[in-house]
């Protein structure tokens, strides 16, 4: 299994998982000609992506999606049926070829040749966010962004993986220092909000082993975080604290408009 986040922020997130049977993005938040551009820079062809599966509806995460569908009948689109109802009625995305939806509830996991997929429900404020752990070959990878906290329940699904992409999203204090209006600092603190860097590393913590290889610090606020503060964050937290991590460990920012190399998980 091989992954590269493709574009992770507030102006869309994106990523690439890579088996020798499929080629699959963990959701849509990008015009599909942005998409399409960030593939082909670790040299994947858009034509060959056969499954999407969407996190939740808001646009970061979905912009793109019924583009995809539409322009490439080959691709599955997966969510949970809370997601697809909001979609739908909404037509936020366009028109969505009924004949590509498919439906994959939190707590269940679907086989696909090669790959695993298992959902979990996480607590932020859409129609029915879920992200996924997809593995392959023996290797496992969790993807959590947007989510107010990170439950027990959702620790037992993604703990022990060999790699995570995990939201660090805002510093506290630039937050609460910072423009936003207060209704919306609220709502980003909120259990239905988002992760501070703290909260992230907080989380991993808990979840992850002497298997964990890479973590991927993703949803980073352009204006309440920093890379720096985030990393500090994270090898304050992990690094030196009791992590039963590897020493070769790597923590890998994520950008908006950048991928991160397509590497072996």
């Amino acid at each position: 299994m091989r992954v590269s986040v493709l574009a992770s922020g507030s102006t869309g997130n994106t990523s690439l998982i890579e088996t020798p049977q499929h080629k699959v993005l963990m959701d849509a938040g990008l015009s599909g000609k942005k998409i399409a551009s960030l593939l082909a820079d670790v040299e994947v062809d858009i034509k060959e992506i056969d499954m999407v599966f969407l996190s939740h509806d808001h646009s970061d995460h979905s912009k793109g999606l019924g583009v995809l569908m539409r322009r490439y009948p080959q691709i599955a689109a997966f969510s949970n049926s809370g997601t697809w109802s909001y979609l739908t009625e909404s037509q936020k995305i366009g028109q969505i070829p009924v004949e590509q939806i498919n439906v994959i509830e939190p707590g269940q996991t679907k086989t696909f040749g090669d790959l695993d997929v298992t959902a979990f429900a996480t607590s932020h404020d859409a129609a029915e966010p879920q992200y996924y752990v997809f593995t392959s070959g023996g290797k496992r990878m969790a993807f959590l962004t947007d989510t107010g906290y990170v439950s027990s329940k959702v620790k037992d699904v993604i703990s022990d993986a060999d790699a995570y992409m995990m939201e660090f999203n805002y510093d506290d204090m630039m937050l609460r220092n910072g423009p936003y209006s207060w209704n919306l600092k609220q709502r980003i603190l909120s259990d239905v909000g988002h992760l501070s860097n703290e909260d992230a590393a907080m989380a991993l913590l808990d979840v992850v082993s002497s298997k964990t290889k890479r973590i991927y610090m993703a949803h980073r606020s352009q204006h309440n975080n920093t890379a720096k503060l985030a990393y500090d964050a994270a090898k304050q937290i992990l690094i030196n604290g009791d992590a039963p991590l590897p020493s070769d460990v790597q923590l890998i920012m994520t950008d908006a408009d950048k991928p991160t190399n397509l590497e072996q998980i």
